[in-house]
């Protein structure tokens, strides 16, 4: 029994847009040790992207109605199969159902002499907000009735419950830290807290996956997940006010994201997009 492509999908450009992203700290990093971290996490996240692309790729090529649906990617291929690479780099904006959270850019409460755009508060943040999401999902997926993305959950897991740590960890040190920093990672929390709202809106590809037991039903994992941060919050002595949730909810995993994202996959893309048939 296999997944939903749409399912699959959404949980490889979770990882894939999230890995990107912290790639961006390569070279940057607040310190040596965290600029190596940050890129162990990105090629973990890649990796876990890599593996579901691929997974969905076989599905799809198997599926002559889903090949067809898929046909416009293609032409980056001379046998004219979707593979991992076509599925990554030659969907356009609209096709990626990443939630809107994974895109957002690094910017946060930055103070008067920062020299860059990007705020460690902020990645550190969302990182922790993310990985202490997919540590339930990932463990729940273990039990997946598609037993190729079982066995994508358990290795999956193992890389995430470090990246929970390692962010839970940070979140601690700049919540109970200095001043400065506790009202950057205040901010960055309270910034970044609204889009988690997403999580709880299922699609309906999450909710077929979760009816034919391929998926998880994310919505029983919001009150662990509540307990996780609330934890981790409390440690730091940072606070959470997105609760009762009230406005507009990101809609990113359902194909409407914000305006970073079509500016990620412009610069990740374009080396795959002006050489298409390059094999390297």
């Amino acid at each position: 029994m296999k997944a939903p492509v749409d399912y699959i999908l959404h949980l490889a450009d979770n990882a894939l847009v999230l890995g990107q992203r912290n790639a961006e700290w390569c070279g940057h990093g607040p310190i040596l040790e965290e600029d190596l971290a940050l890129a162990n996490n990105s090629l973990d996240l890649i990796g876990q992207a890599r593996m579901l692309y691929q997974h969905a790729a076989d599905i799809i090529n198997a599926d002559g109605a889903l090949a067809q649906r898929f046909a416009h990617l293609t032409g980056a291929r001379q046998d004219g199969r979707i593979t991992e690479d076509t599925l990554a780099y030659f969907r356009d904006t609209a096709e990626f159902r990443n939630h809107t959270l994974m895109e957002l850019p690094h910017h946060g409460a930055l103070v008067g002499y920062a020299v860059a755009e990007r705020d460690y508060a902020t990645t550190i943040a969302r990182n922790f907000l993310v990985s202490a999401l997919m540590v339930l999902v990932w463990d729940a997926l273990q039990a997946s009735k598609d037993t190729q993305l079982a066995a994508i959950a358990a290795k999956s897991l193992k890389e995430v419950r470090y990246h929970l740590q390692h962010a839970g960890d940070w979140l601690v040190r700049f919540g109970d830290g200095t001043e400065e920093s506790h009202q950057r990672a205040q901010a960055a929390v309270d910034h970044l807290l609204p889009y988690c709202e997403a999580f709880w809106h299922p699609s309906q590809a999450e909710q077929a996956a979760a009816r034919e037991g391929t998926g998880v039903d994310v919505l029983a994992q919001r009150d662990t997940w509540n307990a996780l941060v609330n934890q981790a919050l409390a440690e730091a002595t940072l606070t959470r006010s997105d609760q009762p949730h009230q406005g507009y909810v990101a809609q990113g995993h359902v194909g409407v994201h914000s305006e970073h994202l079509g500016f990620l996959l412009a610069e990740m893309q374009s080396l795959a997009r002006a050489h298409p048939q390059g094999v390297w």
